[in-house]
């Protein structure tokens, strides 16, 4: 009885609509009617938004984009809240250790659009970035950070990690928190500094915990965000920004070519699929851990 109500949920709203992936396979155009009629008797046309997707010029793009911004993102914003739980962790001061963990959680809930504001004013031409380089004569003018596209990808990247690096390290503090004491002190006996202990007792007994969530990155490479790159974008950075995300959003909605872009979005999530289902039988061959 406690699980229906989490059943029901999980069945209405994440298994019911997948019957719209069969517009991935319609040429559906709404028109007069209701749309079941609409939806069930629009022309079958199999993988031709699929062909069409993987052999125009934009494939290459968006998907370079998106591996690009989603691989920085990992590499930057994964190890960050590993690093941060530990360095908590290590905090005896009470007050300034429930300080920092508060301050650090507060960007995740922070939503996009004004994340978004804080970062183009922090990035603006008078921005407190550009101030300081003019400042240390680190530049001689201003830099246009968000009009040039080479600095997109790590603007995002960095954004990301900022945004959601403290939420993530509560996983890890609370893993760090179940490590039984008398270890660090076995450890402390036989000569470990703080060092020593983080290295052969905390991160070992985080590796579970690092690998399963490991997984699931891998497994979201292709999901490089819609918000952060919609609302950071411009014009003159768009062949930078432009991902899956935003791409199928820009066709399927606003040049309202639906199929295409549930044929672009089904692509994503099939990619996803076989990611953490390939990564998490690599990981529980050679490290016996596994999400499932």
């Amino acid at each position: 009885m406690m699980i229906l109500p989490a059943f029901i949920v999980t069945t209405l709203f994440a298994y019911g609509p997948m019957f719209g992936l069969y517009m991935a396979f319609i040429n559906y155009s709404p028109g007069g009617g209701s749309f079941f009629s609409q939806f069930f008797h629009s022309e079958f046309v199999g993988f031709s938004w699929f062909h069409y997707f993987f052999n125009n010029g934009d494939f290459y793009i968006i998907m370079r984009n998106t591996l690009a911004t989603s691989g920085l993102s990992l590499l930057i914003g994964f190890p960050a809240p590993i690093l941060l739980a530990l360095i908590i962790n290590e905090v005896r001061q009470g007050f300034f250790k429930k300080f920092v963990q508060t301050a650090s959680y507060l960007p995740y809930f922070i939503s996009w659009v004004i994340a978004a504001n804080i970062i183009v004013t922090f990035l603006s031409s008078q921005g407190i970035l550009n101030k300081l380089l003019v400042l240390f004569h680190l530049t001689d003018q201003p830099v246009q950070f968000l009009q040039n596209g080479h600095y997109f990808w790590i603007i995002i990247a960095i954004s990301n990690m900022w945004k959601d690096m403290g939420f993530n390290s509560i996983m890890y503090l609370a893993a760090i928190a179940a490590i039984n004491p008398e270890v660090y002190e076995a450890a402390r006996v036989d000569g470990a500094n703080k060092i020593k202990q983080m290295v052969h007792v905390t991160l070992p007994a985080l590796r579970p915990t690092i690998v399963i969530l490991m997984i699931l990155a891998i497994g979201g490479i292709l999901n490089a965000g819609f918000d952060q790159q919609y609302l950071l974008q411009n014009t003159t950075v768009l062949h930078y920004s432009e991902v899956i995300d935003t791409y199928a959003y820009r066709y399927g909605l606003q040049n309202s070519m639906f199929s295409y872009g549930a044929a672009v979005g089904m692509f994503k999530s099939v990619v996803a699929l076989v990611l953490v289902i390939s990564v998490n039988a690599i990981s529980k061959k050679v490290n016996e851990v596994s999400l499932f």
